[in-house]
């Protein structure tokens, strides 16, 4: 079967009953929910992210207020949303599908949510339908090299979110996807390898063709039926299979939002393995001017989306395994603060950086294994985990001080311990609005 003809089985699951019912899955919606808006706020904050948000505010104004921002429209909020979540690079992920759906479900659910003045409950859901759409066709509709994942299949999520969010019926939900797949963008990894930020619109324009595929569907505008396997066919020449040639979605009650990861640091995850090691490598108080070798061997994938050496931007710093690393090894951490143009230019860091050989670990990249070997002076320590995998999940101490760390600068300490607080404690049925009027 084409996924088009699983596709409708999936969202009738979704929308006929209520995820947040199924064991952990309201747990962990709301640490993904808070995590995720614990990285919008701080990327809001930035200068580029926020100079767009006046200038959306005047352009469209509306009844929609993210935190610490004008008011906009649904749309334009759902832009700034996505835009501003992905600015520090320290959002979720799902390992089986390769990128970031709860990201883009989140950027058309929140927006969306505050808009048409939905419970806490309602936007959980929608988020949970949008992340379980778009992980399962990430998984079959995997990009061409070249490619950069964000605004591509993720968009799914945002429609699925904001479908459900609508009260869109199944049907209705399967035409706004198809109508998604007409209109499927071919992003490009080449903004990164530049240090261009136009990478993080990706998000951003994926929930607001989210909203309006989903508005579209319910005015009963129609979509032809295959144009996800029409997609696949001619921009991603059918990889992985192909979505026409018998990729299976997973089934329906395997919840992929119990498979996905929150970051503990902000970089891509492919960095975080390396990051890891150094860490356990600093922990007995080491200096890191000691160190005149090292070698960093991982799995194929991180090389090739992750390879950048010498990196003079935030976003090519955030895409570096040998900056990640060096980063690392010099702070103990690796927070937003390593992409400051002083962090930079520190000339620890450099000269760290600059040491670091790079090699492709064929036994990670055959067992399709990430994790990463890392050698310093001759002693190696191996990572094949990190915090926040399914198996280490981060706990929810942890996520309440990521948040913390990421949003009291903007809101203060009691105002992000109290976000934090009714995000995770208030009732389902708390209103969205009445959230956020408390948490600032």
């Amino acid at each position: 079967m084409s996924i088009s003809d699983q596709l409708p089985e999936t969202v009738s699951w979704l929308f006929d009953n209520d995820p947040l019912a199924a064991p952990n899955v309201e747990t962990r919606a709301r640490l993904l929910f808070l995590d995720t808006l614990g990285c919008m706020i701080a990327g809001l904050a930035k200068p580029e992210p926020n100079a767009l948000a006046r200038d959306l505010g005047v352009l469209e104004p509306g009844a929609v207020s993210l935190p610490n921002a004008p008011s906009m429209t649904a749309a334009a909020a759902a832009y700034i949303a996505g835009l501003s979540a992905c600015w520090d690079e320290a959002c979720e992920g799902l390992p089986r599908a390769h990128g970031r759906p709860g990201l883009h479900a989140f950027a058309a659910a929140l927006p969306l949510g505050l808009a048409r003045d939905h419970s806490l409950g309602e936007t959980l859901s929608a988020l949970v339908a949008g992340f379980e759409v778009a992980g399962r066709l990430g998984e079959c509709l995997r990009i061409r090299p070249g490619m950069h994942v964000d605004g591509t299949w993720g968009t799914f999520g945002a429609v699925a979110a904001a479908a459900r969010l609508m009260e869109l019926s199944p049907s209705e939900a399967v035409t706004a996807l198809q109508g998604a797949a007409c209109q499927m963008p071919f992003s490009l990894y080449l903004p990164i390898s530049q240090g261009a930020t136009v990478r993080n619109t990706y998000v951003g324009e994926a929930a607001r063709r989210g909203l309006s595929c989903a508005l579209a569907a319910r005015a009963a505008i129609t979509s032809p039926a295959g144009a996800m396997e029409v997609f696949d066919e001619l921009a991603l020449n059918g990889r992985n299979g192909g979505a026409a040639k018998g990729g299976e979605l997973a089934p329906i009650g395997e919840w992929l939002l119990l498979e996905g990861y929150l970051k503990p640091f902000a970089a891509v995850r492919h960095v975080h393995y390396g990051a890891q090691a150094a860490l356990e490598w600093r922990r007995p108080g080491r200096e890191t001017k000691t160190i005149t070798a090292l070698e960093l061997a991982v799995y194929g994938e991180a090389l090739t989306y992750c390879g950048i050496r010498a990196p003079v931007t935030a976003i090519q710093a955030q895409f570096s395994l040998s900056y990640g690393l060096a980063w690392a090894l010099y702070q103990g951490d690796l927070g937003p603060e390593a992409y400051h143009q002083n962090s930079l230019r520190n000339p620890e860091v450099r000269r760290l950086e600059g040491l670091v050989n790079l090699v492709e670990a064929a036994d990670f990249s055959k067992g399709n294994q990430r994790a990463a070997r890392l050698t310093i002076n001759g002693e190696t320590i191996v990572v094949d985990a990190v915090p926040g995998e399914p198996h280490l999940p981060l706990s929810r101490d942890q996520v309440v001080e990521k948040f913390i760390r990421y949003v009291a600068p903007i809101l203060g300490d009691d105002g992000a311990r109290q976000l934090a607080g009714d995000s995770l404690d208030r009732p389902l049925a708390t209103s969205l609005r009445d959230l956020f009027s408390a948490g600032n």
